[in-house]
């Protein structure tokens, strides 16, 4: 059920590359993403669908990954095996802020579809999207906003509770541990 997805929609660093994603799989996870609800219902999100082994191998090192661990990640030969490029449309939303919220809601939209399909990913926010456009050969109007990417996780990640409000992920013994806030500590009073 939903609880389970939520809980196995983790944020994975390494993957199975003998998995390949197809476009018909990403392009199941967008649909399902443009059903979401939209701000003012502009809809002005677009999707650049990664999928291809040379595309994959392009996008990769102009994205950042776990900046809090001194770890290079993904590891060799553990990359994602596709991305979904989430753009705004700035012919519909020309101030790209104003779509965030519908970043978010698709974002997670597919992250879940990705974790039912028994697949895994991570939201990348740390990029150029000058960059990306670019390499990717995405048309000037639309912005990249969010890459996601995606794979079949091969890393076991686990939830700890914060300790002294220190919510710093970290790694040990190859298990990435991601601390999250108590449900007492979020409720304001």
């Amino acid at each position: 059920m939903l609880y389970d997805l939520v809980m196995k929609n983790r944020s994975y660093r390494s993957f199975d590359e003998s998995r390949k994603i197809s476009r018909e799989e990403l392009l199941g996870f967008v649909d399902l993403a443009r059903r979401t609800p939209a701000a003012r219902n502009r809809q002005p999100l677009c999707y650049r669908l990664v999928h291809t082994k040379e595309e994959c191998d392009t996008l990769l090192p102009l994205t950042g990954w776990a900046s809090l661990v001194n770890v290079k990640l993904p590891p060799d030969g553990h990359a994602p095996t596709a991305y979904i490029v989430i753009c705004c449309d700035t012919t519909i939303e020309p101030d790209i802020t104003r779509a965030l919220r519908d970043v978010g809601i698709c974002a997670q939209t597919i992250m879940l579809a990705a974790t039912e399909a028994g697949l895994g990913g991570c939201m990348i926010g740390s990029f150029t999207p000058e960059k990306v456009s670019a390499a990717l050969k995405i048309p000037e109007k639309y912005r990249p906003m969010l890459v996601l990417a995606l794979g079949k996780p091969d890393e076991k990640v686990q939830l700890v509770e914060a300790k002294d409000g220190n919510v710093a992920y970290y790694r040990e013994g190859g298990v990435h541990y991601v601390p999250k806030r108590t449900l007492e500590d979020i409720i304001i009073k």
